[in-house]
């Protein structure tokens, strides 16, 4: 037999070691084995503990490349926003110094203008701040309660404004809290006048429309009204100061049906989300009494005044005498007749 055909390979036992099965049977009842005996004995936590304290110095050096990266680019933009936002807040501020610059202009001009007609100057009417405390319970009304009451000094009536206009008006007021009649409640008007064409009108609440509203009734279909109209206080009622912001108009339905447009507003208050609201007295102002005029001073202080003092005196002299006479004339026929 030749030598190349002679078999010289090891026997697969010896040569090959374990095969894949019996490798992979191995390994997972180990795993499975170390898993449950970690679970319930907790064997493997100090092996954890040890490898993550020995792998934390190496960690934390490959994660500070990744945050210098990420921080240096956040402070890039960071840094990009400040500086639009540093832009825009000097725009704004010289936007707005220009208008207080108008604002004293105008202010020093209507001045001059109200002394040359001599008008009464207007005065701003005090106010004293509330919170609000909650919704009543009626739903069908739209009505809160703050916590300003009589001790406080709220007057029936006051008007209430937030720093968007006007809220409503107090209609009900106890001892150290008082109930407020927004806007949007459907017994509320308020006189109001187009800050665009001046016309005056009354503006009704409105709590159909969504979310509640106001609307403008018995307007004309050919009123000059347009959308995006500012409506304010008239002041026409003495209850509102005039001037103050009370709603926009949002819709406007006109129909050939009818002689009058609907007009649909949106309160310029936030009425559903208030929690502050300042409280105003009302502008009107009782009437005040006439003095009663002076008695005239007793005694005589000249000749003019003696004889129109004696006149009143001789007429009563004249009738007590006339009276007299009358019953003596009686009493004489009353004798005269007597048997």
């Amino acid at each position: 037999m030749p030598l190349g055909t002679l078999d010289r390979t090891a026997p697969p036992l010896f040569n090959q070691g374990p095969s894949a099965l019996s490798k992979l049977i191995f390994f997972s009842a180990l795993a499975l084995f170390l898993m449950v005996a970690d679970a319930r004995f907790n064997i493997v936590q100090p092996v954890r503990t040890a490898v993550g304290a020995v792998l934390y110095p190496i960690q934390w050096l490959a994660l500070k490349p990744v945050q210098l990266v990420a921080g240096g680019s956040r402070y890039l933009e960071d840094l990009q926003v400040a500086q639009a936002r540093e832009a825009e807040a000097r725009k704004a501020l010289a936007l707005q110094s220009e208008r207080a610059s108008q604002a004293d202009l105008l202010a020093q001009e209507n001045a001059r203008l109200r002394s040359m007609l001599e008008l009464r100057q207007v005065t701003q009417t005090p106010g004293r701040v509330a919170e609000v405390l909650y919704d009543t319970s009626d739903p069908y009304t739209r009505k809160v309660v703050i916590d300003q009451g009589l001790t406080h000094g709220i007057a029936p009536g006051s008007p209430v404004i937030d720093e968007n206009g006007v809220l409503g008006q107090v209609t009900q007021v106890q001892p150290f809290t008082s109930e407020i009649t927004l806007v949007i409640d459907r017994d509320l008007a308020i006189p109001v006048q187009n800050t665009r064409t001046g016309a005056r009108s009354v503006a009704f609440g409105d709590a159909s429309a969504h979310g509640g509203g106001l609307e403008l009734r018995f307007m004309g279909a050919n009123s000059d009204v347009q959308e995006g109209d500012m409506l304010s206080t008239s002041g026409v009622d003495g209850v509102y100061p005039p001037g103050l912001p009370v709603a926009k108009i949002d819709r406007i339905e006109r129909r050939a049906d009818s002689a009058f447009a609907r007009i649909h507003l949106t309160p310029m208050g936030r009425v559903n989300s208030a929690r502050y609201v300042l409280v105003l007295a009302p502008t009107g102002t009782p009437p005040v009494p006439k003095p009663a005029p002076a008695a005239p001073a007793a005694g005589t202080s000249g000749k003019k005044k003696g004889e129109k003092s004696d006149k009143p005196g001789a007429k009563a002299d004249k009738s007590d005498k006339a009276d007299k006479s009358d019953k003596a004339d009686k009493a004489d026929k009353k004798e005269k007749r007597a048997p």
